[in-house]
C-alpha cells in the first residue's frame, strides 16, 4: 500500500492485532510487529528464516526506550547528536523486554529513526516497533517496497510503499555495554564520528 495516513493507521492496526507489516526507514524497510507480543515476534522470526542474532527495536522518543533500556550517559551523549537517525545503541535491557527479541541476550538493540512515516506508526503502534531489516536472513537489506514484496510478500500482513529508502544502507551499531564501546556495524554514522561525541577511540577492527 502506498503510504498515506489510512495506510499507516491500516499497518498500526494489524501490529496492535498480532500482525506483521513492512515499512520504510531512513536506513532500509524494515520488518516490524509488537516487540512484546511473543507469539508475533515468533511468527516474524520464522519470515526472517534462520536468524539467531537479536532484533532491535524502534522508539518514537528517548522516554519510550528508558522503559526498556538502561540509557547511560554515553547514550545520551549519542542520541543527543545523531537521532533521530542511523545509530542503533545496544545498551543493557531492562526486564521487560521478552527474551525472544534479545535472543536471550542482556541488551538490546535500540534506535529512532529517521522517517516520519516510520515515527507515525511507531507511534500508532504503542510506541515500540521491531526494527529488523526486511530480507531473508543472509540476503541483502530492501531498499524499496518492491524488493520485499519479491521475497516476502505472501508472508507479512501489510507492506507500505514510501519510495526508496533516503540511505539505502542498514544503521551503524555501537555497543555501550563494555567499559570500551565496540562497533558492531559500520553504517552511515562512522566510527570516526562517533569517537568525536565520546572522545574516545573507537576500533574499527573491532567489528563482528
Amino acid at each position: 500500500m502506498v503510504a498515506t495516513q489510512e495506510s499507516v493507521l491500516e499497518a498500526a492496526k494489524k501490529i496492535r492485532a498480532g500482525g506483521i507489516v513492512v515499512y520504510p526507514t531512513d536506513t532500509v524497510y524494515g520488518l516490524g510487529c509488537d516487540p512484546f507480543n511473543v507469539n508475533a515476534v515468533a511468527r516474524l522470526i520464522k519470515v526472517k528464516g534462520d536468524r539467531q542474532k537479536p532484533l532491535p527495536v524502534l522508539f518514537q522518543t528517548i522516554s519510550s526506550v528508558k522503559r526498556v533500556a538502561y540509557f547511560t550517559k554515553k547514550a545520551q551523549l549519542l542520541a543527543d547528536a545523531f537521532w533521530p537517525g542511523p545509530l542503533t545503541l545496544v545498551l543493557k535491557r531492562k526486564p521487560l523486554v521478552p527474551d525472544i527479541v534479545t535472543a536471550g541476550l542482556d541488551s538490546v538493540g535500540v534506535r529512532i529513526p529517521k522517517h516520519n512515516v516510520a515515527l507515525e506508526l511507531i507511534s500508532l503502534s504503542g510506541g515500540y516497533l521491531v526494527g529488523t531489516s526486511a530480507n531473508i536472513s543472509g540476503q541483502k537489506p530492501p531498499a524499496t517496497a518492491q524488493e520485499v514484496a519479491q521475497k516476502l510478500g505472501t508472508l507479512v500482513d501489510l507492506i507500505i510503499d514510501a519510495g526508496a529508502t533516503p540511505l539505502r544502507k542498514e544503521s551503524t551499531i555501537i555497543d555501550l555495554i563494555s567499559k570500551k564501546p565496540r562497533l558492531l556495524r559500520i553504517g552511515p554514522v562512522s566510527a570516526k564520528a562517533i569517537a568525536n561525541v565520546l572522545d574516545v577511540q573507537i576500533d574499527e577492527f573491532a567489528v563482528t
